[in-house]
């Protein structure tokens, strides 16, 4: 496991330590750890939802009437994709 130093203004260290308090943190360490994951996760549904954006749109562009089927397909591709990116295999 490889150790990261981050520096944060005071106001903003007691405000970390009051919502740790609030949800019941241990430690910064595993609140900041679990903030991160989030927001990698986060991140991950936004590049999904921008791919369906840019499937849906394709459509749209070239003239033709975008169905809930294709709505569906493009999600399921954006699924298809993001898993083999993360290496989880799909039935």
């Amino acid at each position: 496991m490889e150790t990261i130093s981050i520096r944060f203004d005071e106001d903003f260290v007691q405000e970390l330590e009051e919502v740790m308090k609030e949800n019941r943190y241990a430690t910064k360490t595993e609140f900041i750890r679990e903030a991160v994951r989030d927001k990698i996760h986060e991140l991950e549904k936004r590049k999904a939802l921008l791919r369906l954006e840019q499937a849906y749109g394709a459509g749209a562009k070239k003239g033709r009437k975008i169905t809930d089927e294709d709505v569906h397909r493009a999600g399921k591709e954006a699924v298809k994709e993001i898993a083999k990116e993360l290496g989880v295999e799909l039935d």
